[in-house]
């Protein structure tokens, strides 16, 4: 079942500390202000923006622009204007450009309990960043039963049925170059209207469990290139135990392609049977190829009945 994430101020700090050199200057203790997006259409609050009064942003930025308009105000007005800043209790506020706060806006943000973070970089740096962080740890989100793995540098979730060999079916892969996202259970987020990205949950991080071999440790084993964070999901592929008869029954000239929906989106899958003899990893890795193939606007199906085609109407003519 899909689910939606919040998150704290403490977080987004944390996570953004060293890439833009932020500085907690105030409010110290105000780790827990939520951070999440809103269930009710009829708001307009956004997670993140510059300093706005009307509607205000969640995470509120002042940068050189914002600032310079409150110091051309009169002193009446300047209170009046942090008083309402704070007042409608923000998550945090972020001084871009490394602008010093001054006594009334540290003041203020003591007074409310307002984290104030300074930062050297731009506004419109430090708005990209929170932006696309927020949009990853605030996306909706799953978890699927299965191994998901980047073969031939596309991001491919495997599925079936418990004991199948999915696992047994990663390891032949990582000998072959792909590598690892996550076993048994990754975690798929929607951080765009059409991208899925899969992770790897912080405890499963490593390890593949293999029937027979117990849990094994893929960096340790086989070194950080066997291993990746993270990745987009691109294509399914399903395995399904097979009988000889259930395998004379597929369709031999197209294969089986159909789409799997996940997170509001419908991703490509492919279902190759399992069966005594078959080497799935080979499998696996053509039907990749073959889906990049098919991205690209190449189907061999179409262009093999082509050629059935044309070669009966050379036959025809020649009679």
């Amino acid at each position: 079942m899909a689910s939606e994430k919040n998150t704290t101020i403490l977080d987004v700090y944390e996570a953004l500390e060293q890439r833009l050199s932020l500085n907690w200057v105030a409010a110290l203790n105000s780790t827990n202000r939520i951070i999440e997006l809103s269930s009710d259409s009829s708001r307009t609050e956004t997670l993140a923006g510059p300093l706005n009064y009307i509607h205000p942003n969640r995470i509120q930025i002042i940068g050189q622009t914002e600032m310079d308009y409150l110091n051309d105000m009169s002193s009446g007005a300047r209170k009046d204007a942090l008083r309402r800043l704070f007042n409608a209790k923000p998550a945090a506020v972020f001084l871009s450009d490394d602008q010093e706060a001054d006594i009334e806006i540290l003041e203020a943000a003591t007074k409310s309990k307002t984290p104030l973070i300074v930062t050297p970089v731009s506004d419109i740096q430090l708005l990209a960043h929170l932006n696309y962080h927020l949009s990853i740890a605030l996306a909706e989100h799953t978890s699927v039963h299965g191994v998901f793995l980047e073969v031939l540098g596309m991001g491919v979730l495997v599925t079936g049925s418990a004991s199948v060999g999915k696992s047994e079916l990663a390891l032949e892969l990582v000998n072959r170059g792909s590598r690892l996202v996550a076993d048994d259970a990754p975690e798929f987020s929607r951080i765009a209207p059409d991208i899925i990205e899969g992770r790897c949950p912080p405890l499963l991080q490593d390890f593949l469990e293999v029937r027979g071999l117990g849990i094994i440790n893929i960096r340790a084993m086989y070194g950080d290139s066997a291993i990746k964070h993270n990745k987009y999901l691109r294509l399914v592929i399903k395995l399904v135990k097979m009988n000889d008869s259930e395998l004379s029954e597929l369709d031999r000239l197209a294969g089986t392609y159909a789409t799997t929906h996940l997170l509001g989106l419908d991703i490509p899958e492919v279902t190759v049977p399992v069966a005594p003899g078959r080497n799935l990893a080979i499998l696996v890795e053509t039907a990749v190829r073959n889906h990049i193939m098919r991205l690209k606007g190449y189907d061999a199906a179409a262009n093999f009945i082509e050629r059935q085609q044309q070669a009966i109407e050379q036959g025809s003519k020649s009679k």
